[in-house]
């Protein structure tokens, strides 16, 4: 059996730019931390506009970016094993 890994994506916050980019506001979680599905994991910014980011499976999560970082939407910001 191999592991399967769920990445999670800086969300879509802007419709009229697909190349828009945004911050990461708020890690809740710490790399390696194991998370629940459906657990608030991180707050994430762009233009005004902040927005939670939830886990979308269970699992031990590791993080891609850091708080401060700017991430194009849609980007890897963590992964989930």
């Amino acid at each position: 059996m191999t592991d399967s890994v769920t990445d999670i994506v800086f969300p879509a916050m802007s419709k009229d730019n697909a190349e828009a980019e945004g911050v990461i506001a708020t890690w809740f979680v710490a790399d390696g931390e194991t998370v629940a599905e459906g657990q608030l994991v991180a707050e994430v910014a762009m233009d005004k506009v902040d927005m939670e980011v939830t886990a979308p499976v269970a699992g031990v999560i590791t993080l891609s970016a850091a708080e401060g970082d700017t991430v194009r939407q849609g980007g890897v910001i963590a992964s989930i094993a």
